[in-house]
């Protein structure tokens, strides 16, 4: 399967902010974008006038870039949004964060969402006491989700759950830090999501 294998950091200061793609180093002074708050490039310093397109299509790439996925990918999350019952941008926020990876990620089973994304990968993330190896797998209300036996003692697991614990839980879950376990208690709402996404301006983009 094909995916982004440069900089991570790059990516971050092409989107103008944090995508928090570098586990703690994006909490750290050592972030590239709080050392170099503009694009990378040689003509990066530059802020030319951007069109109604260009600035749709930034936030587009910035929320598939938090994300993790690919072109194909988000385009399939949205036809899906959009022909689910509801508001489109926010079912589609809906379905990117109730993937495998990324609630691995939010409780802290991974420092980032690509860490996370290996953890599944590797078959150390339960659902429902099954071992799943999908990062694209959609969590429903009800779920639980867990790290398995043998993996619990691996050092980066514990470092980022601690870490992750430190910065507080999504309100939709309820974690176990001792147990590794969590219970996706209801789907996530608009509200529980990053409040700086705009997600109107994406379905503006796909809806011409």
């Amino acid at each position: 399967m094909a995916k982004y294998t440069g900089p991570s950091c790059r990516l971050c200061r092409r989107e103008g902010g944090k995508l928090f793609l570098k586990g703690e180093k994006c909490f750290s002074d050592k972030c590239p974008v709080s050392i170099r708050a503009y694009a990378p490039g040689q003509h990066g310093q530059r802020r030319g006038r951007v069109s109604e397109y260009g600035g749709q299509l930034r936030e587009k790439q910035k929320i598939r870039r938090i994300y993790g996925v690919l072109e194909g990918q988000f385009r399939r999350y949205f036809q899906r949004a959009s022909q689910t019952r509801g508001v489109t941008g926010e079912l589609l926020l809906r379905f990117l964060e109730l993937r495998l990876d990324n609630v691995a990620y939010r409780l802290g089973f991974g420092a980032s969402r690509a860490e996370a994304r290996q953890v599944v990968r590797h078959g150390h993330i339960l659902v429902n006491g099954r071992r799943v190896d999908i990062p694209s797998y959609q969590l429903r209300a009800g779920d639980v989700v867990s790290v398995a036996e043998s993996a619990r003692t691996h050092v980066r697991i514990v470092s980022a759950v601690e870490a992750a614990a430190g910065r507080g839980f999504p309100e939709w879950v309820s974690m176990d830090t001792t147990e590794l376990k969590a219970t996706i208690k209801a789907v996530p709402v608009r509200e529980d999501i990053a409040p700086d996404l705009n997600e109107q301006v994406v379905v503006e983009l796909y809806s011409k």
